[in-house]
């Protein structure tokens, strides 16, 4: 037994700064989606898109991290990664559907319920390495979120206006 083990730690298959590396990316880019629907007085802004993407990460890094340990024993091997990528999916979609609600004739929260389903997807990815992919689709979301908003309000704005009747 090594001196590591012997407070409980566990040896990993990915570094461990390495993980600690993709879980802080997975809050920055978390962050940049969430900093578009704080300024936006979304009800799900910063945090919660920065503890999404975080969560997905740490599940999709602890997943594998359960394959490689599994596979590592020999045997045939019954772990399945993939599993556990689908449980992170279907739980950030329970978050999201909460967000969303009925405001009379209207429904209100399906973009931030979105948002919430792309940071997890951010997290997924940034857990498995797929850095640029992360980021870039981060950085879409912004640009979704921001830029048609901006053009939804004119168009909207511009429609409903009196001056537009004449």
């Amino acid at each position: 037994m090594d001196a590591g083990n012997d407070f409980g730690f566990v040896q990993t298959y990915l570094p461990q700064h390495i993980i600690a590396i993709r879980l802080l990316i997975a809050a920055v880019l978390g962050a940049m989606i969430g900093f578009e629907r704080e300024v936006n007085t979304a009800q799900a802004g910063l945090r919660t898109h920065i503890l999404v993407a975080t969560a997905a990460t740490l599940f999709t890094i602890l997943a594998f991290e359960i394959f490689h340990t599994i596979g590592e024993g020999g045997g045939a091997s019954q772990a399945d990664p993939v599993r556990a990528v689908e449980a992170v999916t279907a739980g950030i979609a329970f978050l999201g559907a909460g967000a969303i609600f009925r405001d009379g004739g209207g429904v209100q929260g399906l973009t931030t319920g979105a948002g919430m389903w792309l940071a997890g997807a951010v997290g997924v990815a940034t857990a498995l390495g797929y850095y640029i992919i992360a980021f870039g689709t981060a950085l879409l979301a912004v640009v979704v979120l921001a830029l048609l908003r901006a053009f939804a309000h004119k168009v909207l704005r511009h429609e409903a206006s009196p001056e537009s009747d004449r």
